[in-house]
């Protein structure tokens, strides 16, 4: 347990938390030289710590306890959600314009990781 926390600390988890953080952060960032802005949208969007963020995307969190990386799951999940639902438009968009049978086949793909995401967030 950490002693600041009731939640246990795994170390490997860190190095987990670390990844999850930077995929979140890329896929957030709009342009070069947007990266505090990006972390700023993401701490205030999931309620995790800026500098929290900071420290995970730079490899400085030695530990991370389960509360924390359980939020960051779930943000990681949730913005996979969001890229989702963006598809999901687009390919609305696509079909309104053009009659094209590949545009049915990545309908469907998309629908079924729509579906593995519903499975997780209802795991949670």
């Amino acid at each position: 347990m950490s002693p600041n926390s009731k939640h246990p600390v795994h170390p490997m988890s860190a190095a987990a938390a670390t990844e999850i953080v930077r995929k979140m952060i890329y896929e957030e960032t709009r342009a070069t030289g947007d990266t505090e802005l990006a972390m700023r949208r993401i701490a205030r969007r999931f309620g995790i710590g800026f500098w929290t963020l900071d420290h995970l995307r730079k490899g400085r969190a030695k530990t991370c306890d389960a509360g924390l990386m359980a939020r960051i799951r779930n943000a990681y999940i949730d913005l996979c959600q969001s890229q989702i639902e963006h598809l999901q438009r687009e390919i609305e968009v696509e079909k309104a314009v053009s009659d094209d049978d590949t545009l049915a086949d990545l309908e469907l793909e998309i629908a079924a990781l729509a579906e593995k995401i519903q499975a997780r967030r209802a795991a949670r």
